[in-house]
């Protein structure tokens, strides 16, 4: 099955990560769609506490499978508790303050998950183990995923109509998992490396099961480009200062294939921002030195903060989202 294409922007492409600070979901779905014209998102609040969380957030859209809290995290367990209605209760809440403010918005929109294989290395199964360390755990896991997905995107369609949906997969732990070196529950030993083809077939049945196209989020370094291309990712989201000459290749292969950057320049706890202009230069150096054209530069990057904002103050997020706008413009301007 081929990826879904990417969703056309009608402005220069800028979006936050999704994570935002403080716990008022109003507050937060304003400042995404007020600052974001060409791809807002549904924001996270995690620092409402657990459930908010974006493993808890996506535990909490898995169907038929549930998951507590326990003193070492996230566990899965037999039936729906307290901590899996709070994840569903912010959820709710979030969707009812997008929903608010994109009456009669038109175009596209993005929504985040964590994706199989980060959710596989940070819940635990019932006997105490991470789910990463039972093969057929991950598959179930996966699969519970990609429905709870389907339904949620169905969900998000009800609710704003006019969206096209972009889903992105947080997977910030993937390069960890194929490495070995994930930790175990005890945290004493690293769990086996999974192979590169499992880990690319379980993240194609997760992007093939949903009926949208979809990005892959990793703020590590080592993230393995032509993996998630071949598993049918349209995008991928990446922190650019993470990135080095070893990556050239793998960029410039994904670029001329069609497959859209994502990448985070604009810092995402306070600092002093530069200018605009400064902040997308390395952008600018990155095309040069791959040798790609300009024209493709501003169909083929999305300018985003390096992470989530939930780190930062509430007026530097907004500051930052307002900054990425204008250095994508940027690039479009003066793509050379």
């Amino acid at each position: 099955m081929s990826a879904l294409p990417f969703p056309s922007l009608s402005a220069p492409g800028a979006t936050g990560v999704g994570s935002m600070p403080g716990t008022d979901a109003r507050e937060a779905a304003k400042t995404v769609t007020g600052s974001l014209e060409a791809l807002p998102h549904l924001a996270e609040l995690p620092a409402r506490g657990p459930g908010a969380d974006m493993i808890g957030r996506s535990l909490g859209l898995l169907v038929e499978l549930y998951a507590r809290v326990e003193p070492s995290g996230w566990r899965l367990g037999d039936h729906p508790g307290r901590d899996t209605r709070r994840a569903h209760s912010w959820l709710g809440e979030d969707l009812d303050a997008l929903e608010e403010f994109t009456q009669e918005y038109r175009g596209p929109l993005k929504v985040q998950a964590v994706g199989p294989w980060t959710l596989a290395a940070s819940v635990e199964l019932q006997r105490g183990e991470k789910a990463l360390a039972d093969a057929g755990a991950v598959r179930d896991l996966a699969a519970s995923l990609t429905e709870g997905l389907r339904l949620h995107l169905a969900e998000v369609r009800r609710r704003i109509p006019g969206a096209e949906l972009l889903l992105q997969l947080d997977e910030p732990s993937l390069p960890a998992v194929l490495a070995g070196q994930v930790k175990t529950a005890s945290g004493w030993q690293r769990l086996r490396a999974v192979d590169r083809g499992v880990g690319e077939e379980i993240l194609r049945g997760v992007i093939d099961g949903v009926d949208a196209p979809v990005a892959v989020h990793s703020c590590a370094p080592s993230v393995p480009l032509p993996l998630l291309r071949r598993a049918g990712a349209a995008a991928v989201s990446l922190d650019a200062s993470m990135l080095t000459e070893r990556d050239d290749d793998a960029i410039g292969e994904a670029v001329e294939s069609g497959t859209v950057l994502l990448l985070g320049v604009v810092p995402s706890t306070d600092v002093k921002l530069s200018d605009p202009a400064g902040s997308v230069s390395g952008v600018r150096t990155l095309w040069r030195r791959l040798g790609l054209a300009p024209a493709l530069l501003s169909r083929s990057v999305v300018v985003t903060p390096t992470c989530g904002l939930a780190g930062a103050s509430p007026s530097y997020a907004r500051a930052a989202l307002s900054h990425s706008v204008i250095a994508a413009q940027s690039l479009a301007d003066n793509p050379e």
